[in-house]
This record gives C-alpha cells, sequence and structure tokens, in this order.
C-alpha cells in the first residue's frame, strides 16, 4: 500500500506539473505514455504467440510484428500535433482543431491499410483476431490519449485538463468509499465482483462536486467567467464513461487472463492499468466543451 500511495503521489504531481507546462513537454510525455500503452495493449490484443495456462490461452511473447505499423503511425500522430501546435499555437482556433482532426482520422486509415496489407501478404499465418487487436490498440491508447494534449489546448485549457483527472480519479475515490458504506447492488457482478451501483453513483456524484469547485475556481481567477453548469455536466458525464474505461480494460484483462498490463508503475501496473478510465474520460470532455462552447 505505502509504496501504491509513493508512485500515486509521483504521478499525480506529474500529470499537474505538466498540465501547467503544456505545450511540447506535456505532448512528448503524453506520446511515450500513449506508446507504452499501445505496447501493453497489442501484448495483449495481438500478442507474437499464446501459451496454455490451466487450459486457458494466455498472450506471451510480447507484441506481433502486426502492431509495427501503429507504433510508427503513432509517433508519426504526435509529431503532427506538436507542427500543428507550431502552426497555429496554443489557441482555441479553429484551424487548428480542424487540422488536429483531419490528421488523427488520416493516421488512422493509414494504419488501418497498412496493417490490412500486412494481413493480406502474410496470410494464413497471422490470423484475423491479431489485425483488429493492433487497430483497437492504436485506437484506444495513442489516439484517445492525445486528447489530454488536444483539451489541454482549448480555451480554459488547464481547467479542462485536471478535470479529465478529477472526473476519473474522484470517481474512484468516492466509488470505494460510497460502496462501502452503502454497497448492496453489484454493479457488474462477473467483471468486477467488488463494484457497486451504491458505489458507482457515489462516484458520479463526487466526481459533479468537485468539477463544481473547480468551475467556482475559474470564476474566482478568472472573473466574469460562470462556467457551473457545462462543468457539472462535465463532471457527470465524465464520470459515467471514466466507470466504463475502468470496465472495459479489466474485460480485456480478463479475457487475456492476466492481472496487469505491465509493471511500470509500482503498485499500480502499467500505463493501461493507471489511466484506463481517463483513455475514455478525455475525448469526451474534449467534444463536450464544443457542444457546450456557447456557455463557457
Amino acid at each position: 500500500m505505502k509504496q501504491r500511495i509513493i508512485s500515486g503521489v509521483i504521478v499525480a504531481a506529474a500529470v499537474i506539473g505538466l498540465g501547467f507546462i503544456g505545450s511540447y513537454p506535456l505532448t512528448m510525455a503524453v506520446m511515450i505514455c500513449s506508446l507504452i500503452g499501445y505496447l501493453e495493449l497489442a501484448a495483449v490484443l495481438c500478442p507474437s504467440r499464446t501459451v496454455k495456462n490451466g487450459g486457458a490461452a494466455q498472450p506471451s511473447g510480447g507484441p506481433d510484428l502486426i502492431a509495427l505499423p501503429g507504433f510508427l503511425f503513432a509517433v508519426l500522430y504526435y509529431a503532427g500535433l506538436m507542427g500543428i501546435e507550431w502552426r497555429y499555437g496554443l489557441v482555441n482556433a479553429d484551424g487548428m482543431r480542424a487540422a488536429s482532426d483531419f490528421w488523427a482520422v488520416m493516421l488512422m486509415t493509414a494504419d488501418f491499410l497498412v496493417t490490412m496489407g500486412i494481413y493480406v501478404f502474410t496470410f494464413p499465418r497471422r490470423k484475423s483476431h491479431r489485425v483488429t487487436g493492433a487497430l483497437a490498440a492504436f485506437l484506444y491508447a495513442p489516439v484517445l490519449m492525445s486528447f489530454l494534449v488536444r483539451t489541454r489546448n482549448l480555451r480554459h485549457g488547464i481547467y479542462l485538463y485536471l478535470l479529465i483527472f478529477v472526473c476519473a480519479s474522484i470517481t474512484d475515490v468516492c466509488a470505494l468509499a460510497a460502496g462501502m458504506a452503502f454497497g448492496k447492488h453489484k454493479l457488474a457482478p462477473v467483471l468486477s465482483p467488488k463494484k457497486t451501483i451504491e458505489g458507482a453513483v457515489g462516484g458520479v456524484l463526487g466526481s459533479a462536486a468537485v468539477s463544481c469547485v473547480i468551475a467556482l475556481a475559474l470564476r474566482f481567477f478568472e472573473p466574469g467567467t460562470d462556467v457551473l453548469p457545462v462543468f457539472l455536466i462535465i463532471g457527470i458525464c465524465g464520470s459515467l464513461i471514466g466507470q466504463t474505461g475502468d470496465l472495459a480494460a479489466s474485460a480485456i484483462k480478463r479475457n487475456a487472463g492476466i492481472k496487469d498490463y505491465g509493471n511500470l508503475i509500482p503498485g499500480h501496473g502499467g500505463i493501461m492499468d493507471r489511466f484506463d478510465s481517463v483513455l475514455f474520460t478525455a475525448p469526451v470532455i474534449y467534444y463536450l466543451s464544443f457542444l457546450l462552447a456557447g456557455k463557457m
């Protein structure tokens, strides 16, 4: 437990510090984390081989070669995001958003085409599940994690960036507390027996409350800015989708018969173990900020 707490404090300090710095240091850090997360996920979804363990097949040997295009395109993707930032600067510009969206779609398309090409020319040695695994890993880790950077570059970006982690982390803490105090009805009994509906509700309420506090802080530091209703909606939606992300990552691990994706962060596991909720929360907050932009 002590090791877990120390690791958590270090990760939290890095997240907050990089958030305030923003720009290229944040992009580089997120890129490195996304690449590690991609390799962790690819090793599970498209392993080079599988081994029998008690009658069940488990991934072994790291990612298959078919995951290589995703790794290379992930590097290119983040390099492109830094180029777009250099072109437009840290502003909430329509051109910057459009360019980032175009770049993301183009790289996802390129990854699909190249990966499918490898599959075709190595058929039947490689099976289709490895192809879909590699493609899913690219979208799951590098693309979804990039929304940390893209959110930071929005108007009120530092507050929205912090909201991503608030919705994920505060939800976990409040869900645990509410579940221990009031939990009776299982949320996902097969997938995560300890999670309860009462805990999930507590997590949403906690996320909503802290999101409102951040909105009040923004009003204090930037008088005349009223984003309380917007941040309340973001807090609720971010918490709900974050809990879904947590369960999704657990489902993949259960299917693969593994406990953690990695051991990079002592007491927490790998990047995918620590940022499973964040990966789902980040794009939701990013796009909600556009849907509710008129009220910000």
